[in-house]
């Protein structure tokens, strides 16, 4: 992917305000992440000799796996704040 910052500064007017965007919406998209894997891993907390079966940690690995293959937080906040699907304001 080409970025082209002339086209991001002029969404925002200065180019450090739109990086600065974007560093916020992939620390949320991180953390959104962060908490989903981390809800759908818990399930397997708590299981004793029931975590030797192949199959449990066949599934918590398939979670981990799916999460690895997502693209990055900072790819997803870029192309959010590309394809205008970011809301932001000035304190103004």
């Amino acid at each position: 992917m080409h970025l082209n910052t002339d086209e991001l500064a002029s969404r925002t007017g200065n180019i450090y305000e739109a990086v600065a965007i974007m560093a916020k919406r992939a620390r949320q998209v991180s953390s959104d992440q962060r908490s989903e894997l981390d809800e759908k891993l818990q399930y397997f907390e708590g299981f004793g000799p029931e975590m030797e079966d192949a199959r449990m940690q066949e599934e918590q690995e398939e979670i981990s796996i799916e999460y690895e293959l997502k693209p990055e937080p900072t790819e997803m906040a870029i192309d959010d704040f590309i394809n205008d699907r970011l809301y932001f304001r000035k304190p103004e």
